[in-house]
């Protein structure tokens, strides 16, 4: 009798060929007993390459959505390649639509980091300012309730992060996490939930969460939408710099610890989403350090490696590149654990490439980087 071992997962994905300016497409195989993949080119009915034992993709990675580097070439998973590998892993793939509303934004990296300690992904995220408009529209079951208009007024206030998350039974887990609508209730019944911590009333309950895959489906769809323009950001484009939380981190779930740590200080997170950076774009963005910085190619495969949470950053004292550089300390965490090691990258690198974190290093650069991700990538 076969086992899941003896097995192997089948995906279709996605290569965008920047020389022949196409998109191209391979049944991808994965083969959980000796990790080893495999690649065909769909079109063309050949063999594009030959089973391969591979650590860069493990299977964690495999998912619709998904985005593995794969020999320099970036593969985003568009659909399952058979029944069997869409009944052996959608369900531990569910995903759902999470809400951080405004009265709980500065605690967003608590919650991000709670989140991850329940062993849910997140696959999408995005700072957004609603509309009334787009309020109404979100909430529109809602529209015949009492508190419909309070709710308006609350959830326009100011910024919310929309996510996708990705878990087995997700949608479950994630209710559970933010626990009973009233705060009060989430107090005496799950003292551990979001809104037992963070919430105050029926209205201003610091999360949201959909109730049903129908939900789920409609709500993430509504931030994320697959075609169409997306919602508009939160960047302000003054006084601001840009950090980027590298892939490794991210994949580690170090994001909620890294972004709490970032409000903490003082600064303001006034834009954040989560990027996969082609490689193209990834050279583009830190070509200030092209044949200056021996690992610029190894910088490069890092921000190419997996997501990356871009956010504009904000401070009080007008100096926001400079005081927020001081802040995430050298380039080399070895040098800022003896140097500086209250700094990011002393608590949360590994080495040099492996920092945690990309910041703006001149302050001239500082609104260019911010407008790289958050209006040329963004649109």
């Amino acid at each position: 009798m076969s086992t899941a071992q003896d097995d192997r997962y089948s995906f279709i994905a996605e290569w965008y060929d920047p020389n022949a300016a196409l998109m191209r497409r391979y049944q991808f195989l994965y083969y959980p007993k000796d990790s080893s993949i495999e690649m065909f080119d769909i079109k063309n009915h050949r063999t594009f390459l030959k089973r391969t034992k591979y650590d860069g993709v493990s299977q964690e990675d495999l998912y619709i959505g998904s985005t593995v580097e794969v020999f320099s070439r970036q593969l985003h998973f568009v659909d399952y390649g058979d029944s069997f590998t869409a009944r052996s892993l959608g369900d531990k793939k569910e995903k759902t639509l999470a809400m951080i509303k405004p009265d709980a934004v500065d605690k967003m990296g608590m919650i991000l980091d709670m989140i991850s300690h329940k062993g849910l992904l997140v696959t999408k995220a995005k700072m957004v300012l609603l509309s009334r408009a787009e309020a109404a529209q979100f909430y529109i079951e809602h529209q015949s309730k009492p508190f419909f208009n309070g709710l308006l007024d609350y959830v326009t206030s100011g910024p919310v992060v929309a996510m996708e998350i990705m878990g087995g039974n997700a949608i479950g887990v994630w209710r559970e996490l933010i626990g009973p609508t009233n705060p009060s209730d989430a107090r005496s019944q799950n003292s551990q939930s979001l809104r037992a911590k963070f919430g105050t009333d029926n209205t201003r309950n610091a999360v949201h969460g959909s109730d049903s895959k129908e939900s789920a489906t409609r709500e993430t769809e509504f931030f994320f939408p697959s075609a169409g323009p997306s919602r508009a950001n939160t960047a302000q484009f003054t006084n601001c710099t840009c950090c980027v939380i590298k892939p490794h981190a991210v994949l580690a779930g170090q994001t909620g610890k890294i972004v709490q740590a970032i409000v903490d200080a003082g600064f303001e997170i006034s834009a954040l989403q989560i990027f996969h950076l082609e490689r193209a774009n990834a050279e583009e963005f830190i070509e200030v350090y092209k044949g200056v910085v021996a690992e610029f190619n190894d910088m490069v495969s890092q921000l190419c490696a997996g997501p990356s949470v871009a956010m504009e950053i904000r401070s009080k004292d007008g100096a926001t590149p400079q005081s927020f550089r001081d802040f995430v300390g050298p380039a080399d965490p070895e040098i800022a654990r003896h140097l500086r090691p209250r700094t990011l990258r002393a608590i949360f690198g590994k080495d040099k490439i492996q920092n945690a974190v990309h910041c703006t290093d001149l302050p001239e650069d500082g609104l260019l980087e911010v407008e790289y991700f958050f209006k040329i990538l963004d649109s």
